[in-house]
């Protein structure tokens, strides 16, 4: 293992005690510390905590036990999201009392990739939340007794599968003339939103020491700078014509140029404005859930405008305290499973555990 494991190893097991330097520190980058209050427990609200640890609750009760949830969808993408939600926590994630459900969950969640091409099945959208998922546990969650007492044959580390993960992507990004990604690892079209997951998830493993090509991060930026109008609007599939005010793809674009570092581009002032000039509410999905929006649009604020991401999520946490279930999960548009994770992740920005999340 890399001496970058035993390093955020190390951080990871400290992190609810040295929480703000463990987030400047986590891939030894220390220019990207966070503010004092940035991370730290005491700083998140009380709301926030017992939203976000009642929903961890309810995510451990309907895990079953090959590490997969009852009314799970969106299979290797939906077990990345809960992966995440664990990791976000701040709980030490080797011998925390979340431990076992994440290694039950990333023994899952590494089974339903491919191990010839890498890919994980379903459509690109799994594949770009299984990379992410793979990215924020890669050096964080010590792997070598990650397949103990399991019968499976193949047994990849983690590092191994994200490294798999991201050739299947590249390799799919290099067949599509558009440089970027749609549904399908052999489609010659594309969309920003299935796009967006896929990029998203070549940048987390990119941050985490994975080596991933520049030239395919460069082609996905062009390919999201011609789908941005000046308005900051950003079109869903065909450029031209197809602009609408869709929060989540706007959010999308803010997010992929701020953490592929593009903020010099005008796109990405142009869909920072649109957002920060509508914190109060207004506009569609674009996908036909809310809690898709939420979740891009609190990393997306966040990275760009702390302050208007303050405002907003005042709002976002009111909204997610009158919708959460006696029963900790969160209904929505995906199904318990999917709506859950996504509203914890929206939520998960307060804690700034996340190397993602990290600005």
């Amino acid at each position: 293992m890399p001496q970058l494991y035993s390093k955020r190893a190390f951080l990871q097991t400290s992190l609810t005690l040295l929480a703000p330097v463990a987030a400047s520190l986590w891939r030894g980058q220390c220019s990207y510390a966070q503010p004092g209050e940035f991370g730290t427990g005491d700083a998140i609200p009380r709301d926030v905590r017992e939203m976000y640890d009642r929903g961890l609750q309810f995510l451990v009760k309907s895990q079953q036990e090959n590490g997969s949830w009852i009314d799970q969808q969106g299979g290797a993408a939906g077990t990345g999201m809960a992966i995440m939600c664990f990791l976000a926590s701040g709980e030490d994630p080797n011998f925390g009392q979340y431990a076992g459900n994440l290694k039950r969950a990333l023994r899952n969640m590494i089974s339903q990739q491919q191990p010839d091409t890498g890919y994980f099945g379903g459509s690109m959208y799994v594949q770009g939340f299984a990379m992410l998922a793979l990215a924020e546990a890669y050096g964080a969650v010590d792997d070598s007794n990650l397949w103990s007492g399991s019968p499976n044959a193949r047994q990849p580390m983690i590092g191994q599968s994200l490294e798999l993960a991201v050739r299947a992507a590249v390799t799919s990004q290099k067949k599509n003339p558009l440089g970027a990604w749609r549904y399908s690892p052999d489609a010659r079209d594309a969309d920003t939103s299935a796009a967006g997951a896929v990029l998203m998830g070549l940048l987390a493993a990119r941050n985490a020491g994975i080596e991933v090509p520049d030239e395919s991060i460069d082609k996905a930026i062009a390919y999201y700078v011609k789908m941005t109008a000046p308005s900051g609007q950003v079109a869903y599939s065909g450029g031209l014509g197809g602009f609408d005010e869709s929060l989540a793809r706007i959010s999308i674009g803010t997010l992929v140029y701020a953490v592929a570092r593009r903020k010099d581009l005008p796109q990405y002032q142009a869909t920072l404005k649109y957002l920060t000039d509508r914190i109060d509410g207004g506009g569609s999905s674009g996908h036909g859930g809310v809690e898709y929006q939420l979740y891009y649009q609190a990393q997306a604020l966040f990275q760009g405008n702390v302050e208007a991401w303050e405002k907003w999520n005042k709002n976002l946490v009111r909204h997610l305290k009158g919708i959460q279930l006696p029963d900790g999960s969160f209904r929505g548009s995906y199904g318990l499973h999917i709506s859950t994770t996504l509203s914890l992740l929206s939520l998960a920005v307060n804690y700034r555990f996340l190397p993602i999340y990290e600005r």
